[in-house]
């Protein structure tokens, strides 16, 4: 795993509303992209979805994805990540929404 050079990890804090674009690959092979919210946990980069949704159903362990992160005080900076799915779980999914909706709203849920 490639690290995150440290001039971008600003991007990834929880005090910084950064939306991420998230790419992946539909069935047919074509590309499919959708903002989201994301956080950073554990030198990982999480996301939250619903089932059924385009991005949830492309995205199963392994597949590759990438993200592009603007900084949303300067929208020529940016951070792109590209990797495969780590795992998908659904386990504590709540729990992290309302994580995300703290950090993009200040909303407890």
């Amino acid at each position: 795993m490639a690290a995150i050079p440290e001039k971008y990890l600003d991007l990834l804090q929880q005090q910084k509303k950064a939306f991420a674009n998230l790419a992946t690959t539909m069935p047919d092979g074509s590309p499919q992209v959708t903002p989201v919210w994301f956080d950073y946990h554990d030198g990982r980069i999480r996301v939250n979805t619903a089932q059924g949704r385009v991005k949830a159903r492309n995205m199963k362990t392994g597949v590759p994805v990438a993200l592009a992160i603007m900084d949303p005080d300067n929208p020529y900076r940016y951070l792109q990540v590209r990797g495969h799915v780590g795992r998908v779980v659904e386990a504590g999914a709540d729990r992290h929404i309302d994580l995300l909706a703290k950090k993009y709203l200040d909303k407890d849920k």
